[in-house]
């Protein structure tokens, strides 16, 4: 098995280090168009990132004995070289990019999703947001096992990969250079995929490379000045309602669903999808998607050509972004 750090842990102390800077130049340097910082909305994003540690201790154990029965079956072998981790980080961030967007398309993914997003405020506690349920994450990165991956070397380029993201969590760095902007995943295209506005939702999915957005057509720029949040926000700080809504919202749909057809549509469609002919009663207060009718309370819409999202549904409409 290769010795690789837990870049993650490693990390803890820049983390720390950086949200305090950007929260003292918040205090020295007021931004009133800035979402800034919220002292309950901070916290609320701390012990989902705390959570989230323990949570994910207990879905590893099913997962890495899924990826080691796979890694022993496939007569591959990739060995960590100084020349194949690059590889490894490179093919791990394509099928973060498919795993990310799927959160985003598929209503029963985007529950566990819709966490990272239910935010309003846009800092580097933002990143550390972060859902209780993600054994919805690892079919993505099954062919790399199957090619031959140590799973321990999945983890490795997974960690790496939520490392980078942390730095794009911030409204207090502009765009950078064209060459870096047309390559990475920067604080400025972040900045898009956490908004509301429906030009804006279900766009640039990218890890640690924007690229992915443009070869398959979900990249924009930014533009204007992103709202962040849901199309309708949840407006609570309790862990436990952030981190299950969603849950909540598929059931309460599934329960009222007149067939099993359009069951099997609001768990696995897209966050805002409605059955033909379906009249919401309960209009939303607010939406990030106009004419899209029927969005659930922490909803978002969902990623198309035009997207539009939910993140509950026939009570709650609604995404993202690791």
């Amino acid at each position: 098995m290769p010795h690789l750090p837990d870049v993650v842990l490693w990390s803890v102390p820049a983390f720390v280090v950086l949200t305090v800077v950007e929260m003292v130049s918040y205090r020295l340097h007021p931004d009133e168009d800035a979402a800034g910082y919220e002292a309950k909305d901070a916290a609320t994003s701390v012990g989902m990132g705390l959570g989230s540690l323990v949570f994910d201790a207990l879905w590893k154990i099913p997962i890495v004995a899924v990826y080691s029965a796979v890694y022993t079956l496939t007569p591959l072998r990739v060995p960590v070289l100084w020349w194949t981790l690059p590889l490894m980080l490179l093919a791990q961030d394509f099928f973060y990019y498919w795993s990310h967007r799927g959160h985003h398309v598929i209503r029963v993914l985007w529950a566990c999703h819709v966490v990272h997003h239910s935010s309003e405020k846009f800092n580097f506690t933002t990143a550390l947001r972060q859902p209780w349920t993600t054994w919805t994450v690892w079919p993505f990165y099954l062919p790399m096992i199957a090619l031959g991956v140590h799973p321990a070397a999945v983890a490795f380029c997974s960690g790496a990969n939520l490392v980078y993201q942390f730095w794009v969590h911030t409204e207090r760095v502009g765009k950078l250079p064209r060459p870096f902007e047309y390559v990475l995943n920067t604080p400025s295209h972040h900045r898009v995929h956490h908004a509301s506005q429906g030009g804006y939702l279900d766009r640039n999915f990218g890890g640690i490379l924007i690229i992915w957005d443009r070869m398959f057509g979900s990249f924009v720029p930014e533009t204007e000045r992103p709202v962040y949040g849901l199309t309708k926000n949840i407006h609570t700080f309790n862990p436990l309602r952030v981190a299950t809504h969603e849950y909540a919202a598929i059931a309460r749909d599934v329960r009222a669903a007149g067939s099993w057809s359009e069951r099997a549509g609001r768990v696995f469609r897209g966050p805002g999808w409605q059955p033909a002919g379906f009249v919401d009663n309960k209009a939303p207060e607010r939406s990030g998607a106009p004419g899209k009718g029927g969005a659930p309370e922490g909803s978002k819409p969902v990623a198309s050509a035009k997207p539009a999202k939910s993140a509950n549904s026939t009570g709650a409409t609604k995404e993202p972004v690791a």
